[in-house]
């Protein structure tokens, strides 16, 4: 079962040439828990590496370039061999990296609500218990990868850990947010410290995006579920 296209959650560009997308908000916005440096290296150089290098190896495959990073990363089996690795690698990073950069504000306290509060509450009994078990997910991802925060065809919040650059199976799962616990998103500040990274990132999460794409989630399964392709993507903040 595939997620259908979200009128709110397009990536942008939709397809080749890829672009940087700024970050939707200052550089110094989410201080102290990421400092500017931290930002500007993660961003500017890590971030835009991946872009880079996604569309140099697409560069010469004119076929594919109409495809969207969600067809990319969906479609990989169908790509050509020599190339599906890197395609894998570098969408995937393209890709985690928009979703975990619009998934954060400034620390202002924010808390779940609407229906995404009360489904934290229904799949894992208390936000605190969903915290601790985030928490876990992040902390304990071996090497480099991310932990998420994800939505089943059912309407089901699952946690998820994914390592690399590895995205879930975008068919049967909507991404509502993730932390990015490769060492470059840290390192800069908390050296080896990553749990005290994450405890202070919980703070940053974009609480109103996350509910307005499970609201998004659900709705399309009041309407029925697809089998066409999608192109959810990182939702716009109102």
């Amino acid at each position: 079962m595939q997620f259908p296209e979200s009128e709110e959650m397009k990536m942008s560009p939709e397809s080749y040439p890829f672009v940087v997308r700024p970050l939707p908000y200052e550089y110094d916005a989410l201080t102290p828990v990421l400092e500017e440096e931290t930002l500007h290296f993660h961003h500017d150089r890590h971030y835009k590496t991946y872009v880079d290098n996604l569309n140099s190896v697409l560069a010469d495959y004119p076929e594919l370039q109409k495809m969207s990073l969600e067809q990319l990363l969906t479609k990989l089996d169908k790509l050509p061999v020599q190339i599906r690795t890197a395609v894998r690698n570098n969408a995937g990073g393209v890709y985690n990296h928009e979703l975990y950069f619009d998934s954060m504000k400034e620390n202002c306290g924010q808390e779940p609500s609407g229906a995404l509060a009360e489904a934290l509450e229904r799949d894992f009994g208390t936000y605190q218990n969903w915290k601790e078990l985030m928490r876990q997910a992040a902390v304990s991802q071996f090497g480099s990868g991310w932990a998420w925060l994800v939505a089943d065809e059912e309407g089901k919040l699952i946690i998820l850990q994914t390592p690399n650059q590895d995205v879930p199976d975008l068919q049967l799962y909507r991404p509502l947010f993730l932390v990015d616990v490769w060492e470059h998103a840290y390192y800069l500040q908390y050296q080896n410290r990553r749990a005290d990274y994450v405890e202070g990132w919980f703070g940053l999460i974009h609480w109103r995006k996350a509910d307005r794409r499970y609201e998004e989630a659900l709705h399309r399964m009041d309407k029925g579920w697809s089998h066409q392709s999608h192109q959810a993507g990182v939702a716009a903040a109102t």
